[in-house]
């Protein structure tokens, strides 16, 4: 669903790299035309190298336990657009109560990865998130269903990293974010609105630009717990904590506030560290 997009993103350029790993010579070579993408290069420091990359045209459905042993995976065909229109499928999709772990998302990366219930997503990278990198759907999960997010980080979310559709709730520790919009959003536009959404994020490291970290609706009564929040090269704190919203059905939700709070944004400022 909709959010007002970030409009004018910078994409950061970084200055340091670390090596490439031992990579067998046929993973360097240029792709075949089966299975054309990007290239196993040089990586920023602190993100994992490939160690291969699979060209995905449709879907990966999972179930129990999936270990992609860092390989790249990026959309080709009809997830192969790299574009920001909503409504796009995902790479993975995740059934109620699967684990997908150790996965780089190259670009295209299309909707990122679905999940239809409780679902756990460990070391998961995005080099360059597609229209978001990973969305809590709930069609299976109902109301006491947690998607957590463990480890990884992502890069180039242009609008948001992790969105929340459905009911329950989402979990985000030790990870990192860097040239984003939103780290977080409860849908504010969803046609099913009307529930709360709750939010944990912790331990987790966002590299400026970017808008916000958390984005609710406290009309429907959302919660966004916080902690361990560093944020680097923000020296005018422009990044915004928690944005408040009320949220709607239809149309554009409407920014009413934001900051911590005894009811809805849940930190203080003890729990923000500025680097």
């Amino acid at each position: 669903m909709t959010s007002i997009r970030h409009l004018h993103r910078q994409r950061r350029t970084w200055a340091f790299l670390v090596p490439v790993l031992a990579v067998p010579a046929a993973l360097l070579a240029a792709p075949s035309a089966a299975n054309a993408g990007p290239q196993l290069t040089a990586v920023a420091a602190g993100w994992p190298t490939p160690t291969g990359q699979k060209a995905v045209s449709s879907t990966i459905e999972v179930s129990g336990s999936m270990d992609g042993g860092l390989v790249r995976y990026y959309g080709s065909g009809d997830l192969g657009d790299g574009g920001q229109d909503e409504g796009q499928d995902p790479i993975f999709n995740l059934a109620n109560g699967a684990t997908l772990s150790n996965v780089i998302i190259g670009s295209p990366a299309a909707d990122g990865i679905h999940c239809d219930g409780t679902c756990t997503l460990k070391n998961v990278w995005w080099e360059d998130v597609g229209e978001d990198a990973a969305t809590l759907k709930g069609d299976d999960g109902g109301s006491g269903q947690t998607m957590t997010v463990d480890g990884g980080g992502a890069r180039k979310a242009s609008d948001k990293v992790f969105q929340h559709n459905g009911p329950g709730n989402f979990v985000i520790e030790n990870f990192q974010v860097d040239d984003f919009g939103k780290l977080y959003r409860s849908c504010g536009n969803c046609s099913n609105n009307g529930f709360a959404r709750h939010v944990t994020v912790s331990n987790v490291t966002l590299t400026a630009p970017g808008d916000a970290v958390v984005g609710i609706n406290t009309n429907y009564g959302d919660t966004a717990r916080l902690s361990g929040i560093t944020i680097i090269d923000d020296d005018d704190h422009d990044i915004t904590i928690c944005q408040k919203y009320k949220g709607t059905t239809s149309g554009e939700p409407s920014e009413i506030g934001e900051g911590p709070d005894s009811t809805n944004c849940l930190y203080s400022t003890s729990d923000i560290h500025y680097q």
